[in-house]
């Protein structure tokens, strides 16, 4: 062999080393990879079994029922931060990715909601979104009173302000602050603690200790109340809220501006909720301004009502007679208190009185149409009306 071929020959050797080298070499980088793959599959693997990417209890194994609550206009950061601090999810990132993977989560409303301690997070949105969970929303109807009160000729029982508290007090196993806890600490609790205003303080200890006393002071519409409170606490929130809506609307001036104390304006307000469809609140209100300033009496069946058991439209003579608190029959003036709790379009009415003349009002359909009188003649021919429609025929 010729020193040419033999030097021709070895680059091939060397190029066949360097195949088997780089096959080397790339057979090592993807086991490296494979290996690696695994690891960290595993790794998610156990993550994810402990509770996924982010720290979350698996909601396996849920905890005592704790009370949480959504406050008005607060974040989801806020919220967070409250459901960890109740054990009820684990990390805020991990309730802050569920609730922005829910697509109802901006249906989310104020409010006290009943949950479990070691909810995973997807479970606690979904917990929160159920109105099943809601506790402590009192919903307190315009023209509501604090006793239960019983429609005549019917079975319907208009459930009162201290039946909703009660209802809406329950948590797990139908525990429950009952109507008669509620009762005592309206009627026996102190009145500053419960948040009476000064200017309602002398005629609301006038009532001793009735648990009406406080009637009239707590504003219809949906209130939220902690369901762990005390029955005292739960009213003194109420209490307060309420006379804070009241005052807002520009309350003392303006019963100053009609001649009337703010508890008086209020008295006012709950009769025309009681006694004046939607749209104559302002008409009413004249009506009972015109009649304190004559002076002659009111003579509002819905005084008359107040303190029976079973209410209607109509009033007996004997109901009539009746000398009460209360009965705008039987005595001068405003009722002692107020009858109902008034809206505060009846006291914007009360406080903004239509003009006019009227001193007599009634209505004489059952679609609610009430026709206003200057005259007693007016008055005796609209009343002669409501009666052919079966307005005044009393079921008593």
């Amino acid at each position: 062999m010729s020193k040419d071929a033999h030097l021709a020959r070895r680059p091939k050797g060397r190029k066949v080393k360097s195949r088997i080298r780089r096959r080397q070499t790339a057979m090592a980088i993807n086991v490296t990879s494979i290996v690696l793959c695994v690891l960290v599959l595993v790794v998610i693997g156990l993550v994810w079994k402990r509770g996924g990417i982010v720290d979350d209890y698996d909601g396996r194994n849920p905890g005592a029922v704790t009370v949480v609550e959504v406050a008005a206009g607060s974040s989801l950061t806020d919220l967070s931060e409250n459901l960890v601090n109740k054990h009820v999810v684990k990390s805020s990132q991990a309730f802050i990715e569920a609730a922005n993977n829910n697509r109802r989560s901006s249906e989310l409303q104020p409010g006290f909601y009943r949950l479990r301690e070691y909810m995973s997070a997807d479970s606690a949105v979904q917990a929160l979104l159920d109105t099943e969970n809601q506790a402590g929303t009192v919903d307190i109807p315009t023209g509501a009173r604090f006793a239960d009160t019983r429609i005549v000729s019917s079975s319907d029982v208009r459930k009162g302000i201290f039946t909703l508290i009660s209802e809406a007090s329950c948590l797990e196993d139908n525990k429950c602050v009952t109507k008669s806890d509620l009762e005592k600490a309206a009627g026996t609790a102190d009145l500053t603690k419960l948040g009476v205003p000064d200017w309602a303080m002398k005629e609301v200890q006038a009532r001793g200790n009735d648990p009406r006393r406080l009637e009239g002071l707590i504003t219809p519409g949906i209130h939220h109340i902690d369901p762990q409170l005390s029955a005292e606490d739960m009213i003194a929130k109420l209490v307060k809220e309420s006379v804070k809506n009241y005052e807002e609307t520009g309350l003392i001036a303006s019963a100053a501006a009609v001649q009337l104390s703010p508890y008086q304006l209020i008295t006012a307000a709950s009769l025309i909720q009681m006694e004046s469809p939607d749209g104559d609140f302002d008409k009413v209100a004249r009506v009972i301004l015109n009649r304190l300033k004559e002076p002659m009496m009111l003579q509002f069946d819905s005084t008359v009502n107040y303190d029976l058991p079973d209410q209607e439209i109509a009033t007996t003579d004997q109901d009539r007679a009746r000398k009460t608190p209360w009965n705008t029959y039987a005595k001068e003036g405003l009722p002692d208190t107020p009858i109902s709790s008034p809206s505060i379009e009846a006291i914007k009415a009360m406080e903004h009185p239509a003009d006019g003349t009227w001193l007599y009002f009634v209505t004489v359909d059952k679609n609610g149409k009430t026709v206003f009188s200057t005259t007693f003649e007016e008055h005796d021919a609209a009343i002669a009306e409501s009666r052919r429609n079966g307005v005044l025929d009393s079921n008593r």
